[in-house]
């Protein structure tokens, strides 16, 4: 869904509506009908709103109303930036409520109900689970953020053709990156907290096992 909705569809059609003789900023606008029916046929399936998808539905609208009405192609190409830069304030701003937006979306993609869930949730009560997920979510923010400024500087320096390409590869290769790094992470600090739980444990064991008359 996403090789078709995301990235072939929009990059096969502007191509071919470019081929066709339309201007730059029409077949942009055009080829935006693929993510924005992504968006909606994937709203229509799970029955409820994405907050991400309404953002990505909200910049294909602006950018194409900013496009169409100062016939610039780069400001219908910078309308990716927008969802992709508020993720990353979200995300930085989060770091300041109880709860990091990383642990909340983790939570809620586990199940807080199931017992793995809850299981999850009751890590929250150590620091270091904590600290973890703050650092997952700090990376998570600044990564992309620097996305959303590098996308514009590619639009901005670069023919329409590259920047379109770019805009629709380039988040799926920052995702990939982050997704292996967490994953790397939160393995990395699992064993270091496994390593450091057995040497309390091992620290411990002489002591019980010397009795009081010995």
């Amino acid at each position: 869904m996403i090789a078709v909705f995301d990235i072939g569809g929009p990059l096969l059609a502007y191509s071919l509506l470019r081929s066709a003789g339309f201007s730059s900023v029409t077949a942009l606008v055009l080829s935006g009908v693929f993510p924005a029916a992504g968006v909606t046929i994937n709203f229509i399936l799970h029955s409820r709103a994405d907050a991400l998808g309404l953002l990505v539905l909200a910049g294909i609208a602006a950018g194409a109303i900013l496009g169409l009405v100062s016939h610039n192609a780069r400001l219908v190409l910078d309308e990716g930036s927008v969802p992709t830069a508020v993720f990353g304030l979200i995300c930085l701003g989060s770091l300041v409520t109880p709860k990091p937006l990383m642990y909340r979306l983790a939570l809620e993609f586990i199940g807080p109900g199931t017992p793995k869930g809850r299981e999850f949730d009751d890590l929250w009560q150590y620091a270091e689970f904590r600290r973890v997920f703050r650092v997952i979510t700090a990376v998570w923010g600044i990564t992309y953020l620097a996305e959303a400024v590098a996308r514009v500087v590619i639009v901005q320096n670069t023919s329409t053709g590259t920047a379109l390409a770019t805009s629709k590869v380039l988040p799926y290769a920052v995702a990939g990156v982050l997704i292996a790094w967490t994953l790397g992470y939160g393995r990395y600090q699992k064993r270091k907290g496994e390593r450091l739980a057995a040497a309390a444990a091992a620290a411990q064991a002489p002591a019980q096992d010397v009795s009081p008359g010995s």
